[in-house]
């Protein structure tokens, strides 16, 4: 399993479509910024999806990965949206 960080800017006629595929696999963190642990088929299988989705000359799509969450600090002024469950430990 791999922990990740995916953000994207996607012209917005494509925006409702992105988000859907990215809530089947990742946690919404904020706008256009989603986070998780993703298997290698599932970070493939979302990488196949949103690639059929965007326009790669307009559209962007941005990830990092990580071993774990715990090889980054993060610090969030107000509530954090991403509140794990067992579906990502």
């Amino acid at each position: 399993m791999k922990y990740l960080l995916l953000v994207y800017d996607v012209n917005e006629k494509r925006v409702n479509k992105i988000h859907r595929i990215l809530k089947k696999y990742l946690v919404w963190q904020q706008n256009s910024t989603f986070e998780g642990y993703l298997s290698q088929s599932n970070i493939k299988k979302l990488f196949y999806e949103v690639k059929n989705k965007i326009n790669e000359e307009e559209d962007s799509v941005v990830v990092y990965f990580f071993n774990s969450n715990k090889v980054f600090r993060k610090v969030i002024d107000g509530k954090d949206k991403c509140i794990f469950n067992n579906k990502f430990i």
